[in-house]
């Protein structure tokens, strides 16, 4: 029989979310206890319509180094939930799929959902008695998993949304002699982790942006138009960054106050325009110049921001998954345990992923001004050190080459 890994990817793509891969891979194929690498294509939906690929003619052909930079999901990605009732006959038949593949080490690069999938695999596993070993790989721009310090992803995410912010600062400074304010809203939809990362954006005491406003506050529109009049006495030309889930604290998001809201195959809301509500709120109450600016899909695509620490440590930690399983762990996630700020000092562990799924991990409070509107000098310690080094991306015809999946 022979020891195949299995390895798949799951939720919203990041910019080094193949760094992940390409740790997993290039670890699973230089182990001599592992027989082959099988990618799943869109993951475990993917999987189970039987769409998957040999992973070593890439080192080969030399595609592999190229995914390393390459930012979305290499394989493809889904949305797939699997049933809560591990009775649910879909189990069975993963697990005679697995048997067929002669799998032996299952890993699922994703956030929360997809560790979700991780929990649900390795308990199942458990109650028949299957020896293969299942293993999360953390990844998520909002940052959000618990019992891990960050994740791979944030770093570039958090640095692209300081430079963009920073970018439209200035952009919006080139008019002093009238008010104006600009409105950007980021991802993060009960987390504002990413949110937080436009406070790197400052130059100095009282630079833009302004306000910052992240969904672990209540947020009041009355409030909000009085600190903007307040702010615009000292700033002619404002920059506003909210989260997309900023909330009145009772659980209804700002962004319904103008629409209803869908609900995506998870069940979460499908969260935009907060900042067109804002936009308009600004424009009805106080009468000035005022935009809004959704990022949208950019934070988490942009290869041009990659962080070096966020990719180098994508790649780590999908080859510390390999080592963990082969030293018998099952049923957990890579976790990163930070020692130190400055210097930058960070190990990897593994955790529960039980403890993990389905749980989401706040902005500190304290991390949080009083009033809601801005971000202290404990987040800039927490998030600097993750947005530290550039990548060079390869390039060809004057744009980067990405790998691209035939």
């Amino acid at each position: 029989m022979n020891h195949n890994l299995l390895v798949g990817q799951s939720g919203g793509p990041t910019a080094v979310i193949n760094g992940s891969l390409y740790g997993v891979v290039s670890e699973g194929l230089a182990n001599p206890e592992i027989d082959n690498v099988i990618g799943m294509v869109n993951g475990i939906e993917g999987f189970l319509a039987d769409h998957t690929m040999d992973m070593a003619p890439l080192k080969e052909n030399g595609e592999l180094e190229r995914i390393r930079t390459t930012p979305g999901s290499y394989l493809g990605s889904c949305r797939y939930k699997l049933p809560e009732d591990l009775s649910d006959p879909v189990y069975p038949e993963l697990f005679q799929k697995f048997t067929e593949k002669e799998i032996s080490y299952f890993f699922y690069i994703g956030g929360n959902d997809s560790m979700d999938t991780v929990s649900k695999l390795s308990r199942y596993a458990a109650t028949v008695g299957s020896d293969i070993r299942i293993i999360g790989v953390p990844k998520t721009i909002d940052n959000d998993l618990v019992l891990t310090d960050h994740t791979p992803g944030y770093g570039s995410a958090a640095k692209y949304v300081a430079s963009t912010v920073r970018e439209i600062a200035i952009d919006a400074s080139v008019y002093d002699n009238k008010p104006s304010v600009t409105i950007v809203e980021i991802m993060g939809r009960h987390a504002g982790w990413l949110t937080a990362a436009s406070v790197l954006a400052r130059k100095f005491e009282g630079d833009n942006p302004v306000l910052i406003y992240l969904p672990e506050v209540a947020f009041s529109p009355d409030a909000f138009i009085e600190k903007v009049k307040e702010k615009l006495t000292k700033t002619s030309n404002l920059v506003v960054c909210i989260s997309e889930g900023i909330n009145d604290g009772n659980g209804t998001f700002v962004c319904e106050l103008a629409s209803d809201v869908g609900t995506d195959t998870f069940g979460h809301k499908m969260l935009t325009g907060s900042g067109k509500y804002l936009e308009n709120l600004v424009k009805e109450k106080l009468g000035i110049k005022v935009r809004s600016v959704e990022l949208n899909v950019c934070q988490r695509c942009s290869s041009s921001c990659l962080s070096a620490t966020d990719l180098d440590e994508a790649a780590a930690s999908g080859r510390f998954a390999v080592s963990a399983a082969l030293d018998g762990e099952t049923g957990k996630m890579i976790n990163f345990i930070r020692k130190s700020d400055d210097p930058y000092i960070l190990e990897f562990g593994t955790a529960d992923v039980n403890e993990i799924c389905n749980k989401e991990k706040a902005v500190p409070e304290e991390w949080i001004t009083k009033d809601g509107s801005d971000i202290g000098d404990e987040f800039i310690a927490y998030a600097r050190p993750l947005i530290q080094g550039s990548v060079e991306v390869p390039m060809k015809d004057g744009l980067p080459y990405f790998a691209f999946r035939k």
